[in-house]
């Protein structure tokens, strides 16, 4: 699973990345300060179900604090796109194909209205941000018509010559940006086109199609970021009334970052996601670091309970993509061979069976497999039994 960040320059996306991952990116106040795309690993909170077995776990990847289970998910930062990006405007179209492999997107907005256009600071207020949220649907979508229209004639007579189903052969040739034949169908039959003939249909049918592929494999959560600068919150109203079909969600990617960082520097105490934090030391902070952070506790954490930044990643995977957390674990024991307590938590989509998850771990463990066991209720479940959220299981297989 890969999410991908982005946003026109300047928003604050790269601090967004920044706070999510602390990853070495450059932060700078002028566009394209991000030329190649940074990789890091963000981390999404389970309540851990160590505290159900009376104990506390080792994990492998990842790490536990007070019973809160952080599972790392992949991230990718990609430069700031511009207005005509996919015709190559602002580096726009290599961007725009670092994001194939990107299962979800967060689009970082600046909410206060202080950046135009091109990505240039302006005064707050003076540029509307809902201007943002449409000129990323045009890129995506003209990015996608530009794949999907490439080649088309010769692939359209094709498949009609060939009477081949068109679904199929659509889902084959969009495969690199996660179409499957399911979706393949649902989007041919909700546009209308004539499936007989696709030589004959319209650059505007093939703009829909492109439109509807880019909703179901780039679903997309909008963070409303520098929430705490005046006029932001009012922004935020209004942009969740003009697009009641997406996520908006307030964040500053700013605030989440000094936090971290002062973690990092051991001047508080704080869990990400959390609504509070603690000073350690106050004799160790400056007059200036107190400032900011009474800022970050009145403006912030007081008004909307968080940051935000956490919030947004976990929107995406657990309500946007629809993931659940599951544990292997045993019936006799919880540790592994090394003696590490529930060491792994895996993400899998909602819906997921017993035999999915034996074969996610493992092909031996899902070609071997012979019935599983709910560890908290020691019951057995067979390989369709559709596995629940924070679920622990044990994979009983063939010798």
């Amino acid at each position: 699973m890969l999410v991908g960040i982005v946003g026109k320059p300047n928003c604050g996306k790269s601090t967004f990345f920044k706070a999510l991952t602390l990853a070495d990116v450059e932060i700078a106040n002028y566009p394209f300060a991000t030329i190649k795309p940074n990789h890091g690993v963000g981390f999404i909170r389970v309540e851990c179900v160590d505290k159900e077995f009376n104990t506390q776990c080792n994990p492998r990847e990842g790490f536990c604090v007070n019973h809160i289970r952080f599972v790392p998910v992949d991230v990718i930062d990609v430069a700031g796109l511009v207005p005509g990006a996919h015709e190559g405007k602002g580096m726009g179209n290599q961007f725009l194909s670092d994001l194939n492999q990107a299962d979800a997107l967060v689009h970082v907005i600046d909410c206060s209205g202080g950046t135009n256009e091109k990505g240039e600071s302006v005064d707050s207020g003076s540029h509307d941000p809902a201007k943002d949220i449409i000129f990323l649907e045009t890129e995506l979508d003209h990015w996608y018509f530009g794949i999907l229209k490439k080649g088309w004639e010769k692939f359209a007579r094709q498949v009609q010559q060939e009477h081949r189903e068109i679904a199929v052969s659509l889902a084959k040739q969009l495969s690199g940006l996660g179409v499957d034949e399911d979706m393949s169908k649902k989007v041919i039959n909700s546009v209308g086109v004539n499936k007989e003939t696709p030589s004959s249909w319209t650059e505007e049918e093939l703009m829909k199609l492109a439109t509807q592929f880019r909703k179901l494999t780039k679903p997309i959560v909008i963070a409303a970021n520098k929430i705490d600068v005046p006029g932001a919150i009012e922004n935020l109203e209004r942009l969740k009334k003009e697009f009641p079909d997406y996520m908006i969600l307030p964040c500053s990617a700013e605030s989440e970052l000094a936090l971290k960082e002062a973690v990092k520097h051991k001047l508080i105490n704080y869990i990400p996601g959390d609504n509070k934090f603690s000073i350690i030391d106050k004799g160790k902070i400056s007059d200036k670091q107190k400032t900011a952070l009474d800022f970050i506790k009145s403006h912030l954490l007081e008004k909307i309970s968080t940051t935000g930044v956490q919030d947004v990643l976990e929107k995406v995977i657990f309500e946007l993509l629809n993931y659940i957390a599951i544990f292997p674990g045993g019936t006799k024991k919880l540790e592994d061979q090394y003696g590490n307590v529930l060491p792994d938590c895996f993400l899998m989509k909602d819906g997921s069976t017993a035999l999915d998850f034996a074969y996610h771990i493992h092909s031996d463990l899902g070609d071997k497999f012979i019935r599983a066991i709910d560890v908290k209720t020691k019951m057995t479940v067979g390989k369709e039994h559709q596995l629940k959220h924070r679920d622990v299981v044990e994979i009983i297989t063939s010798k």
